[in-house]
């Protein structure tokens, strides 16, 4: 069993902790704002209609997913900082890394069924089989969503069992001073973690590459058939292709990085305050922000949505 186990954090400046946690905070805030602007707009409109698109639906499961990422990623940096007492009791310790893992599971799940969603819909193939799972897709979609999130709780319950172990030294000394201190040290079982981490995210890792993968070829072949009829090639088939597989990309991309974050992260590696788990904490902060904006931008709905409330905001400060 391959274990590692995180020394005594090393001290930083007030100013530079003062940095890090602007940094943290800012990026939290704006992911949170994104996130519920997405999950405001899609359940006025599931009130509203009665009803919300399956695209809505996945993007409302998604949003809440992150705004409670980066919700439980500010409790943690306020109560590891402010409480360590708390914060490093071995249950609320293991359930804030099993939340972490949950949410993380949800978000990449939900994105992957979005971007398959997505995929059904825009590619062209003439398959039987492809052909019945686009007319039932939006039927399927919601016991997906709740399929996926019962996997993701599943993966968490067994991560916070034997992965951590919590330690408390209460006689480290206090320099110039005649009184101790209390310091706590985690203990990490990595193999145990690797293998639940990365089997909880492979499926929908799959999934993502997958459709990408057949979105290209089916854009490839909308080309070639383009081609032969001697058509315009930016077609309104073409632009919804190019803008699944631009869409796909970027997530992949804030994805890599961030599962990479997030597993250095929760297997304490680092100290607490070495830089490299800093810049973790930053990553993990800044893909839900991220990607959420794009998801605005490419979204016309929510983009729509987004210049009337920038209109209101700015009439209601020229009032």
């Amino acid at each position: 069993m391959i274990e590692t186990c995180n020394p005594p954090e090393s001290k930083l400046s007030l100013f530079w902790i003062a940095l890090i946690c602007t940094i943290i905070g800012t990026e939290c805030i704006i992911g949170i704002f994104a996130n519920g602007f997405i999950e405001a707009i899609n359940a006025a409109e599931w009130i509203k209609n009665k009803a919300v698109s399956t695209s809505g639906r996945i993007l409302f499961f998604l949003s809440v997913s992150r705004l409670a990422f980066q919700s439980l990623m500010v409790l943690e940096l306020t109560f590891s900082s402010t409480s360590p007492s708390f914060y490093y009791e071995d249950v609320v310790y293991d359930i804030f890394k099993a939340s972490f893992m949950f949410l993380n599971s949800c978000s990449l799940w939900f994105a992957a069924w979005l971007n398959f969603f997505y995929f059904v819909k825009i590619a062209d193939f003439s398959y039987p089989l492809f052909l019945k799972l686009k007319w039932r897709i939006s039927g399927l979609m919601p016991w997906l969503l709740y399929l996926s999130t019962f996997i993701s709780l599943g993966n968490s319950v067994l991560l916070s069992n034997n992965i951590y172990t919590v330690y408390c030294n209460n006689s480290l000394p206090i320099p110039f001073s005649n009184s101790t201190e209390k310091k706590y040290f985690t203990e990490t079982n990595v193999i145990n973690l690797l293998l639940l981490y990365y089997l909880g995210i492979l499926i929908p890792l799959i999934m993502f590459i997958l459709a990408a993968t057949l979105l290209i070829i089916s854009l490839k072949r909308h080309t070639l058939h383009m081609e032969s009829n001697a058509t315009g090639y930016r077609d309104p088939s073409m632009e919804a292709h190019l803008g699944a597989i631009k869409a796909t990309s970027y997530f992949l991309i804030f994805y890599v990085f961030n599962a990479v974050a997030l597993f250095l992260y929760m297997s304490n590696i680092f100290d607490i305050n070495n830089f490299w788990n800093i810049l973790c904490k930053i990553i993990m902060a800044a893909y839900p922000a991220g990607h959420s904006i794009l998801l605005i931008q490419d979204n016309r709905g929510l983009r729509r949505a987004w210049k009337r409330l920038q209109l209101r905001v700015h009439l209601y400060l020229k009032d």
